[in-house]
């Protein structure tokens, strides 16, 4: 006997509602768009599902509601016009980084270069920032950076997938962020620096999906957060040519800090970003027309 999905999704919804998820309604449609194999914009189009059906949403409905990550349930999670692979061992894209990307965008529509764009993503986890850039810019060059080897694995997994698709091939490096011999060949050569870096504080409170999937080293930023971010402004400021831009993302306590870093170290045009949510997110700045030594 089949089931209307109209049921289906109800009862989805009232189990992770229920289970204290999140945005329940729409975690349901995700689920069973998945199971269904179609676009969640398509399920109007579907009338019911039958029994295998069925039990495979409510056996991903039940793993859910134990606040598994959706994105692990799905497999994959969006980046500007790109999916990545994502699951244990890399943290899943935020769509509050969506408004980095869109920033970072606009640079490179924006900035006239007379060569081909040299872009550089620090800590980039899954690739998500980095594969999106290098889909809108097929004529950049982008580098990739990550110290983790579980979340280096899905971002060379990534990669593989998008170059099979016939974007352009990003590079990957495996390097620390805040070491000041990361990357020396592309010093004073970069037109673009962004990085999501983990910036938490430790002691934070976080939704399960957070604190019990994510990696904690793609999380923590030590005590305030800020030790993986004052060092790494270092390493931006070295890379970007005179007139580079830079954005890094943040914990929501960290915008005048960040500001403050990129300040001291002469760089213009420093912006504080709010989120969705009005909530401070990144932070934006233009390296100094002399480099630093």
């Amino acid at each position: 006997m089949t089931v209307s999905l109209r049921s289906a999704l109800a009862a989805a919804t009232d189990e992770l509602s229920a289970a204290g998820v999140p945005s329940a309604r729409v975690d349901a449609e995700h689920l069973a768009a998945h199971v269904l194999g179609v676009e969640r914009g398509r399920l109007a189009l579907v009338d019911a599902l039958r029994p295998d059906q069925v039990a495979a949403l409510r056996d991903v409905v039940a793993k859910r509601a134990e606040r598994i990550p959706l994105q692990h349930l799905t497999g994959s999670a969006p980046m500007g016009d790109v999916d990545v692979l994502v699951g244990p061992g890399v943290f899943v894209p935020r769509l509050e980084t969506e408004l980095l990307l869109a920033w970072a965008e606009a640079q490179l529509e924006t900035a006239g270069h007379e060569h081909p764009p040299v872009v550089v993503d620090l800590c980039t986890g899954s690739g998500a920032l980095a594969l999106a850039l290098s889909h809108m810019r097929p004529d950049a060059a982008v580098h990739a950076v990550e110290i983790d080897p579980a979340a280096l694995a899905w971002a060379r997994r990534n990669v593989e997938l998008h170059t099979a698709d016939g974007d352009t091939p990003i590079t990957l490096h495996a390097g620390d962020v805040t070491a000041p011999d990361l990357l020396t060949e592309l010093t004073g050569r970069v037109d673009l620096v962004v990085a999501n870096p983990p910036y938490i504080p430790l002691g934070a409170e976080l939704d399960p999906e957070v604190a019990e999937h994510d990696p904690h080293r793609a999380l923590f930023g030590g005590p305030d957060g800020l030790e993986v971010i004052r060092p790494m402004v270092g390493t931006i400021a070295r890379l970007l040519r005179p007139g580079g831009a830079a954005g890094i993302e943040h914990d929501d306590s960290h915008g005048p800090d960040v500001a403050a870093l990129l300040a001291a170290r002469a760089f213009t045009g420093v912006t504080e970003h709010a989120d969705l949510a009005a909530k401070p997110r990144f932070v934006t700045g233009i390296a100094p027309d002399v480099r630093p030594e």
